[in-house]
């Protein structure tokens, strides 16, 4: 039986995780929102970021979070002209399903294109800070992991904001509850779903930047967060951004307690647990509803 101070170190440590969790399911459920597209490359998005911080340390010696000023800003005019160049392009009708091809067809790509240039070779960030800790009532925590949560932090916390309190916000928000009807508002729904899409990819360059800093990396990982992502999002309510907030952190927290008498491999079957529950007793998620209206 694990004792009270090693439970309540695995639960801090959810928390962290979770908090990584609640971020990328952020950028999957705007691109739900927005046009309806399952986006099975987001997960390799969030690797590439990570790769283009640990090639930038390993040629300059900068530290990692100072890549966001580049990947950010990339990544996002790389989503806006995805939508644009590719996602517009498919019929209405099917835009769902085709979008999981496609957008696997992009993960499969970008998963190559890093093995060509990196080789499967396993890379890890090394840094000054990378072997600190500091103690939280009794448990304790990697400084690093401290920073990735606090990245993610403050990412979603912006992403509200922006959400919550400028015109675009309030015409993304219009555009994920009812299309039709935001047309008719006047909103150029598909320059908003550019800039929606935008955005989802500006939070993998972020959440692969806190990554790089406690993983170590190789071109097909990407492949090992896509399934908790995809869950996340349906328990949380497809296009409910508080709702996969929650079910991220909940989630994450249960795979931490999990690891304590489970192998890393067998704690992340949580997820598919709760996706299967999910689907059987509430398909639309526990958290959407009002909830996903009050974003």
């Amino acid at each position: 039986m694990p004792s009270a101070s090693l439970v309540f170190q695995s639960v801090v440590l959810g928390v962290l995780l979770g908090g990584l969790y609640a971020l990328l399911a952020a950028g999957l459920t705007l691109y739900f929102g927005v046009m309806r597209v399952v986006m099975i490359a987001h997960s390799a998005f969030l690797i590439l970021a990570a790769y283009l911080a640990w090639y930038a340390h390993r040629e300059t010696g900068i530290d990692p979070l100072l890549t966001l000023f580049v990947t950010v800003p990339l990544f996002f005019a790389a989503g806006v002209a995805m939508q644009r160049l590719l996602l517009t392009r498919l019929r209405p009708a099917t835009l769902t399903m085709m979008s999981v091809l496609l957008t696997f067809s992009v993960a499969l790509v970008i998963e190559g294109l890093l093995g060509y240039a990196f080789s499967g070779t396993q890379r890890r960030i090394r840094l000054g800070y990378s072997s600190a800790s500091i103690e939280f009532f009794g448990a304790r925590v990697a400084v690093v992991k401290l920073i990735a949560f606090g990245m993610a932090a403050l990412a979603l916390l912006g992403l509200y904001v922006l959400m919550k309190h400028s015109r675009f916000g309030q015409a993304l928000r219009a555009t994920i509850q009812h299309r039709e009807a935001a047309q008719l508002l006047g909103i150029d729904t598909d320059r908003i779903a550019g800039y929606g899409f935008g955005l989802g990819l500006a939070t993998a360059a972020v959440g692969g930047t806190a990554l790089s800093l406690d993983t170590t990396i190789y071109p097909s990982l990407h492949w090992h967060w896509i399934g908790p992502l995809m869950a996340i999002i349906v328990v949380g309510g497809l296009g409910s951004v508080p709702g996969a907030a929650i079910a991220a952190m909940t989630l994450g927290m249960l795979q931490s307690l999990l690891q304590l008498e489970l192998s890393t491999t067998w704690a992340q079957t949580v997820f598919y647990v709760a996706l299967f529950a999910t689907l059987a007793v509430r398909p639309q998620g526990f958290f959407g509803g009002r909830l996903a209206q009050r974003f």
